[in-house]
C-alpha cells in the first residue's frame, strides 16, 4: 500500500511542509518533495517544488521542465545503486530509510545525474518520510513483494518502516552540516508530513466506508478519531520549535547581558572542570566516565529554563557525580570541587535574570524589560498564545538589541499562526466527535466533517 490521495490535497500538504522549512529555516532558499509509490515498483514522483526568493516574502512553485522524477516519476529498477551509473542521493534514503546531507557538494559521492535541471544540486539535505508498516495495513490481505537492490537482498524486510516520501531542502552555501539544527528540525518535520499524509489517507478511507456502509456509531468514532488523531498531535511539534527558538533567545540575551563580563563563560567553565576531574578517572569505570562526559556536553548545547535546568542538571549530571563517587575515591579537594562546578551550573541558569546583571542593561524600559526576562525564563509546560503574542510585540522593538531579533520574530509568527490553525483542527475534531458519540447519523457525521473542513483556516503565515 502507499499514500493514496486526491492530488490536491497531496499537493497542498506538501506545500505546506515545504513553506514551514523555507520560512522557519533562514538560510534554506529551496524544497522539493518527492512521493514514493507502493512496492516493489517504488516509483519515485515529484509533487511540489517551491523557491523564496531573496527577500524571503514570496514562493514562487513549479516543477522542472524537464526531470526524470517528474509525473509519471522513476521506478526503483531506474534510479537505485547499479554498477557504471552515477549513486542516487535518493537512492539511498528509500533503500537504508536514512538522510543523506551533502554539506561539500564537491566531495559528494551521490549527484544526480537523471535530473538534467540539478546536476549541479549544491548544499541540500534530503530526508525520508517514514511509516509504520503497521499504521497503513501493509500485509493485511496478501504478502507484499519487497523491492531488490541490484545485488538480490531485498529491502525493508527486517524494518517496521517503509518509505512513503522524500524531503530535499536546499541551503545556502557552507550553512548545512551534520546534525545541525536544520536536520534536526527536518527530521521532526519528515515526521509531521508523514503524520499528516496518513491522516489524510486515513480520513480518506473512513469517508469512503462511510460513503459505502451504514455503521454504528461506535466504529464511526473509532473511524474518524483514527482519521484525525495523528494530524492533532503535529502541535506538538510547533510547541518542540517554538520552545527551540526561546531557548536561542535566551541564549543571546544572556550572550548581551554578560558581554565582557566574568561570568560569561561560567557553564563553560564548570563543565571544562568536571571534565579535567574525569579524565583522572581509569579502570573500571571508564566507560560510565565518558557517557558523563557526553552528558555534561549535552548539557552545553542545552538552553532550558531555570528550574527545567536545575531538574535535568540534578538528575543527569549530579546524581551521575553521586554514582561515580560512590566506587570511585578522589582527593578532598576535588570531592569540593566536584561539588562546586555543580553548583556553579544551576546558578548559570539563573545568569539572565540576575537582577544585579539584568540591572546594568538600560537599552529597554525597565517594566519592559522586567516582562521579557519573566517570558522567556518562564517554565511553560504547553502552548500559550498570549505569552507567544507578547514576545513577538517585544521583538519589534529595534532598542532589544538581540542579534536575532528579526529572524526570531518572523518566526514566531509564523509558529503561532500553525499553531492556532491546530486549534481551530482540534476543536472541530472534539465537535465531530461528539456529535458521532451523541448519537448523529452516518450522513449527519460525513456532513459535520465537510463543515470542519471548511471552518479550518489555511491562511499562510505573515510575518
Amino acid at each position: 500500500m502507499s499514500i493514496e490521495i486526491d492530488k490536491s490535497t497531496l499537493e497542498n500538504a506538501c506545500k505546506e511542509m515545504i513553506e514551514t522549512a523555507l520560512w522557519c529555516l533562514p538560510n534554506a532558499f529551496k524544497g522539493t518533495i518527492y512521493l514514493i509509490g507502493k512496492p516493489p515498483e517504488l516509483i519515485a514522483k515529484r509533487i511540489a517544488s517551491g523557491i523564496i526568493d531573496s527577500k524571503r516574502e514570496k514562493i514562487s512553485w513549479g516543477l522542472p521542465a524537464k526531470s526524470e522524477y517528474n509525473p509519471p516519476g522513476l521506478p526503483w529498477n531506474d534510479y537505485r545503486d547499479e554498477p557504471g551509473r552515477p549513486l542516487e542521493a535518493i537512492a539511498w534514503c528509500v533503500e537504508k530509510q536514512k538522510s543523506w546531507i551533502a554539506e561539500d557538494p564537491k566531495n559528494d559521492t551521490r549527484k544526480s545525474a537523471l535530473d538534467s535541471q540539478e546536476n549541479n544540486q549544491g548544499f541540500h539535505h534530503m530526508e525520508p518520510v517514514l511509516l509504520r508498516k503497521s499504521d497503513i495495513n501493509i500485509n493485511m490481505y496478501s504478502p507484499l513483494e519487497y523491492p531488490r537492490t541490484y545485488d538480490g537482498d531485498i529491502i525493508w524486510k527486517e524494518t517496521d518502516y517503509l518509505v512513503v516520501a522524500v524531503i530535499k531542502i536546499h541551503f545556502k552555501p557552507y550553512t548545512i552540516r551534520i546534525d545541525s539544527h536544520e536536520t534536526r528540525v527536518l527530521k521532526k518535520l519528515s515526521r509531521s508530513l508523514g503524520t499528516e499524509l496518513l491522516s489524510y489517507q486515513l480520513r480518506q478511507d473512513s469517508m469512503d466506508a462511510l460513503q459505502k456502509l451504514t455503521m454504528d456509531r461506535l466504529n464511526a468514532c473509532n473511524i474518524l478519531a483514527d482519521s484525525l488523531r495523528n494530524a492533532i498531535t503535529k502541535s506538538g511539534l510547533i510547541f518542540s520549535l517554538v520552545k527551540q527558538e526561546i531557548g536561542q533567545l535566551r541564549k543571546e540575551w544572556e550572550g548581551l547581558l554578560l558581554n565582557g563580563r566574568k561570568e560569561f563563560r561560567m557553564k563553560e567553565e564548570a563543565i571544562e572542570a568536571l571534565n579535567a576531574i574525569l579524565m583522572g578517572i581509569n579502570g573500571d569505570r571508564v566507560a560510565f566516565r565518558d557517557d558523563l562526559i557526553e552528558v555534561q556536553k549535552k548539557f552545553l548545547e542545552m538552553s532550558l529554563p531555570p528550574e527545567k535546568g536545575e531538574n535535568w542538571v540534578t538528575r543527569q549530571i549530579e546524581e551521575r557525580w553521586r554514582e561515580l563517587l560512590s566506587h570511585v575515591r578522589l582527593e578532598e579537594e576535588e570531592t569540593r570541587e566536584v561539588w562546586a562546578n555543580i553548583a556553579k551550573l544551576k546558578k548559570s541558569l539563573h545568569i539572565g535574570r540576575d537582577p544585579g546583571i539584568v540591572e546594568g542593561y538600560d537599552s529597554i524600559p525597565e517594566e519592559v524589560k522586567r516582562e521579557w526576562v519573566h517570558l522567556i525564563y518562564r517554565d511553560n509546560d504547553r502552548y500559550d498564545a498570549s505569552v507567544m503574542e507578547r514576545i513577538i510585540e517585544i521583538l519589534s522593538n529595534s532598542a532589544l538589541q538581540i542579534p536575532s531579533r528579526q529572524r526570531s520574530r518572523k518566526t514566531l509568527t509564523r509558529l503561532k499562526a500553525l499553531a492556532d490553525t491546530m486549534h481551530y483542527l482540534e476543536r472541530n475534531t472534539n465537535f465531530l466527535l461528539s456529535q458521532v458519540l451523541n448519537g448523529e447519523s452516518s450522513h449527519m457525521a460525513e456532513k459535520v466533517l465537510n463543515r470542519c473542513r471548511k471552518d479550518t483556516p489555511h491562511k499562510k503565515p505573515h510575518s
